[in-house]
């Protein structure tokens, strides 16, 4: 299988454990409020480890690896950066979504009813983890595949604490399979950015810093302050730190 297939497959994979990780919402009654703060921090760890430690220092290694100076590197990482925040700043600006307990941002949109403004919600949440997992092959199929499992492992109580949140207003069975459905958005960023940087060598520091600062401004300004809302941080915090320690274990070990 050549490295292309091999990343879109498993950012494939990785999103399908969106769907995988919502089935037992089928054996629970309901989930807590506490315990979905706890799943998305978990992920929110998760997504900081991969943004620093698979994306930042490869984009690094990876811009040196171009011959350019220490000054010149950090500095086309950090643009690299600042446009991936800015891109998904623009983005969770104009798409019209529904946040679980902020509520509606964006754009109006009247004609769509709430359950798709939870889907451009959770889309929006999703485009930054394909994204890196496909720039992530692009630097190698270690780090590739570390950044896979890691994103595979997040998903799966981040789509249990989404479909949760859903059940509220929707069937159970509605919610799981919502909650599958924005994580194929995944392989498709993952194509996007393995193609990208596949075609240019030049272009992998850009994709691997693009897709870091993604990640950084979804964890601070979705993620975050949605656990965060009702004053529970302590259970959420440590999940944050279990996620960001366990992806960092990950990441030194595969990769």
């Amino acid at each position: 299988m050549s490295l292309f297939a091999t990343g879109v497959t498993a950012s494939l994979a990785a999103g399908v454990a969106t769907g995988l990780g919502a089935l037992p919402l089928l054996l629970v009654r309901d989930l807590s409020g506490r315990v979905q703060n706890a799943f998305l921090g978990f992920a929110a760890g998760v997504m900081l480890a991969a943004a620093f430690f698979s994306l930042l220092l490869p984009g690094l290694d990876a811009a040196r690896a171009l011959g350019l100076s220490e000054a010149a590197a950090a500095g086309m990482i950090v643009a690299a950066v600042l446009l991936g925040a800015g891109a998904l700043h623009v983005l969770n600006a104009v798409a019209p979504h529904e946040h679980f307990l902020a509520g509606h941002h964006g754009a109006d949109a009247p004609a769509l009813s709430r359950i798709w403004l939870f889907v451009i919600a959770i889309t929006l949440h999703n485009i930054p983890e394909g994204l890196a997992v496909g720039v992530s092959y692009g630097a190698s199929l270690e780090k590739g595949s570390a950044m896979a499992i890691g994103i595979g492992l997040q998903n799966m109580p981040e789509g249990l604490a989404v479909a949760a949140s859903l059940a509220a207003f929707y069937r159970k069975s509605t919610a799981i399979a919502v909650a599958l459905l924005t994580g194929l958005v995944e392989p498709v960023a993952a194509a996007a950015g393995l193609g990208a940087v596949s075609a240019a060598a030049s272009l992998l520091p850009w994709g691997l810093g693009f897709a870091a600062g993604a990640m950084v401004w979804v964890v601070s300004s979705e993620i975050i302050p949605e656990t965060h809302r009702e004053g529970r941080q302590g259970l959420s915090t440590a999940a944050l730190m279990v996620g960001l320690v366990a992806m960092m274990f990950l990441d030194v070990t595969l990769a």
